[in-house]
């Protein structure tokens, strides 16, 4: 039996923005756990914190209030190099645009991140192909961003997140720019890729019909996390 553990906690999580005068509360006492091997669906209208929560779940963004834990680390009062360690290593984001490098070829995009984070050039190739493989795009290697289609640049930036295998995957509308079958096939590819590698993936989505094919949902109601049916 595969065991679980929390991969991604949030404590009370408190995040505000001051505006002029006034401070603007987005986040207030959220608490979230994400599991290995669990996908979590965030549905919340715009405005609701969704990015926000995203952000202050990857160390993008300190809270003003809480506690964040990535695995048994506590990160509040980390300095900004350990925050960007453990970014680093342990969570890959995919975004609603797939911010490729376009002079690089969708291979080379895969490689980078792993060749950052002190891996050797032929190691980095071979995990990168071995990605492309998995995600049905072996033969797309060595083509650039622009010479591939919405969904292929899609997976190609799903595969660059997960490059150095991190325990978390953070997804902000990561099918929100794609026709009605492109958006389920990629999805298809996200959800097998994390009950596969056991990551555990938060991902924010207007798409109800993929929000129910995952393990949980979540919405977020007057700055607090709430589970839903």
């Amino acid at each position: 039996m595969n065991q679980t553990f929390p991969a991604l906690r949030l404590t009370y999580v408190g995040r505000r923005y001051v505006q002029a005068d006034s401070a603007l509360e987005i986040l207030r006492g959220a608490d979230l756990t994400l599991l290995t091997g669990q996908s979590v669906a965030l549905v919340a209208p715009s405005g609701a914190g969704k990015s926000t929560l995203l952000h202050v779940a990857g160390l993008l963004e300190k809270p003003d209030a809480g506690e964040v834990f990535i695995e048994n680390t506590n990160t509040i009062g980390l300095n900004d190099a350990a925050r960007t360690a453990l970014r680093r290593t342990k969570i890959g984001f995919v975004y609603q645009f797939h911010h490729l490098l376009p002079e690089f070829s969708a291979e080379e995009n895969i490689m980078l991140p792993q060749m950052i984070g002190g891996l050797s050039k032929p190691r980095a190739a071979a995990r990168a192909r071995e990605l492309l493989d998995f995600l049905k795009l072996g033969t797309r290697g060595k083509n650039r961003p622009s010479e591939l289609s919405g969904g292929e640049q899609q997976r190609v930036a799903i595969a660059r997140a997960i490059a150095n295998a991190p325990s978390i995957l953070l997804a902000d509308e990561p099918t929100g720019n794609l026709d009605p079958k492109t958006a389920h096939y990629v999805f298809e590819m996200l959800n097998k890729i994390v009950k596969a590698t056991g990551l555990a993936a938060l991902i924010a989505t207007h798409n109800m019909e993929l929000a129910e094919r995952m393990d949980r949902r979540v919405t977020i109601y007057e700055g607090k996390v709430v589970e839903l049916a």
